[in-house]
């Protein structure tokens, strides 16, 4: 059996990750020179923009032999706003290396990186990188989940020692029946689909045929290059040709996935420059969304975003890769609603324009959910598949146009009018209820239950640790009551306010923290949790046809 180890490398923005990839490379033998990032050439930044700005955008994949060990290394943004590709690669690691920079220490992305990596259970190891620096400290308080290494990405220093870690990282392929799944998604010149995947157990082969697809080409990552194959096998990671899939599909037998880190709490809205070219903007927007499904496209273009350094990138590459030009909306907090009461509505058959009865009631819990208050045979199955599927559909906007979070959702009524097909046999679709009917129809009995049951709207709050100048502390409390900060911990002797502040307030806190603190300030956030919204209730423009408004859904919405 062959030994692979799949090594994610990961880090707080700036911490040196990239730099200690290139040092990896260049110690396998796979690169005779060491690129830098801040001339834009090393091996795993190769987007435009990754070498224009210095810092990486996408996950990449690069591989290299250490003995009789392949690694897989996969480079993952440090910067916050791309915390999404990080979340797709770490369901696919064997282990990790967290790199910390010596200078500035465990940052906020670092805490977030190892909890995360605590909480899988991957082997980490741990490099404290910049140890060549004049300010460089080794008394910082590290993560512990496999060893500490201290060294210089930049001057080799360490690394060795770190291979070492590595390689005793390393496990046999598994054997069992096909599984792999999809972590990027990629597009060739000519348009199609390419996915990486990585395979855990079974084999999979040119020409095989999926659910997805047939597999059309397979290519493995080898020695700083990508190799075709007519097979590939378990511990590998494959571009796989041919499939139409999505990130987290799985291949053959599926594996389980988790949500690692919060969601995005912002949301903006592209605006076209040219309005004529608003069905081009949509089309490429579709297309990232396809490599960032959580930028959660909607259909009048607004998007989610983890901060506004994810949105001058997705601005560069709209122009840069699809010819299109686009300004966005001002940005703002994406909310939820809370269900606070129990409500309950119904519409029978003979009184809507749908071949349909539907009864619901909705009560506050800890996730949404769908349940069967009916017995199971009073109407076909596909027709209770309809309303669970249109139930979690409707709950993506609320009576205030936000997701409806913890929202129990249960069906008190039943009803539709079985198959009638005339004297020859023919269907008679109009005396026939169908799973139209139910799909079309529940969105207005649940908006009506909702109504009754009544939400509440939540913002996202961040945690926050603010470093300031001692002599600062007035000045700088008085300003954070005025953005909504609520302070908890003031440590005095350090200079450090732990505390909690609106997600809306963070980006105005953020830049007028230097003039503020005389340049001296250092601000760290990370989302923390939802609470109610003080003020005016923040609505959210609803898309699609209204279930709120009986009259405009069923001359929008008819059987």
């Amino acid at each position: 059996m062959s030994h692979t180890v799949n090594l994610g490398i990961v880090a707080h923005v700036d911490a040196g990750k990239t730099s200690l990839t290139e040092r990896l490379l260049h110690t396998a033998g796979v690169i005779d020179r060491i690129g830098r990032v801040d001339h834009g050439d090393t091996q795993t930044d190769s987007l435009d923009l990754e070498r224009q700005r210095g810092i990486t955008i996408k996950s990449a994949v690069v591989s290299f032999t250490v003995d009789d060990v392949t690694v897989n290394l996969i480079d993952t943004p440090g910067h916050p706003d791309f915390i999404a590709e990080v979340e797709r690669v770490l369901d696919v690691l064997d282990a990790a290396v967290l790199v910390v920079s010596a200078v500035e220490g465990v940052q906020a992305q670092t805490r977030v990186l190892a909890r995360a990596l605590h909480r899988l259970g991957i082997p980490t190891l741990v490099f404290v990188n910049k140890m060549d620096r004049p300010n460089a400290r080794t008394d910082h308080e590290l993560p512990t989940a496999h060893g500490v290494h201290f060294g210089s990405a930049m001057t080799g220093a360490g690394v060795a020692e770190l291979v070492d870690g590595i390689r005793a990282l390393a496990v046999e392929a598994a054997d069992g029946p096909l599984s792999g799944t999809v972590f990027k998604i990629d597009r060739g010149r000519t348009g199609e689909k390419i996915a990486y995947v990585r395979m855990f157990t079974g084999t999979l082969k040119v020409r095989d045929r999926l659910p997805s697809g047939k597999v059309t080409g397979l290519e493995v990552f080898a020695d700083g290059t990508c190799a075709k194959r007519t097979s590939v096998t378990a511990g590998q990671i494959a571009k796989v040709h041919g499939l139409d899939v999505r990130i987290g599909d799985h291949i053959g037998e599926p594996r389980e996935s988790h949500r690692h880190f919060a969601p995005p709490t912002l949301e903006t809205v592209v605006v076209p420059a040219v309005p004529a070219e608003r069905g081009r903007v949509h089309a490429a927007l579709t297309q990232l969304a396809e490599q960032d499904p959580l930028i959660n496209l909607r259909n009048d273009l607004a998007l989610s975003l983890y901060g506004e350094v994810q949105k001058e990138v997705i601005q560069a590459t709209l122009a840069t890769e699809f010819g299109v030009a686009v300004d966005f909306a001002r940005t703002t907090t994406i909310c939820v609603e809370q269900v606070v009461g129990t409500g309950s509505a119904a519409e029978f058959i003979s009184e809507n324009p749908y071949l349909a009865t539907v009864g619901l009631r909705v009560s506050p819990g800890e996730r949404n959910s769908f349940q069967l208050g009916v017995e199971l045979g009073s109407m076909p199955s596909a027709f209770f598949t309809a309303v669970e599927e249109a139930v979690f559909a409707t709950l993506e906007q609320g009576l205030y146009g936000w997701q409806v979070n913890g929202c129990v959702v249960t069906m008190t009524h039943s009803g539709y009018w079985a198959r009638q097909s005339h004297a020859h046999g023919t269907f008679d679709k109009s005396m026939s209820s169908t799973a139209g009917d139910f799909r079309a129809l529940t969105p207005l009995v649940l908006m009506a239950a909702l109504r009754q049951a009544g939400t509440r709207v939540d913002e996202p709050v961040h945690t926050f640790q603010l470093e300031i100048p001692a002599d600062l502390f007035g000045p700088v409390l008085s300003t954070l009551g005025k953005f909504g900060a609520v302070p908890l911990e003031i440590h005095d002797a350090t200079g450090v306010i732990h505390g909690d502040i609106p997600a809306a307030q963070v980006h105005s806190l953020r830049q007028q923290l230097p003039s503020l603190t005389r340049g001296e300030g250092t601000l760290e956030t990370a989302f923390s949790h939802h609470a109610p919204v003080t003020g005016p209730l923040p609505v959210r423009p609803r898309t699609g046809p209204d279930p709120l408004n009986r009259r405009e859904y069923l001359l929008r919405v008819r059987r």
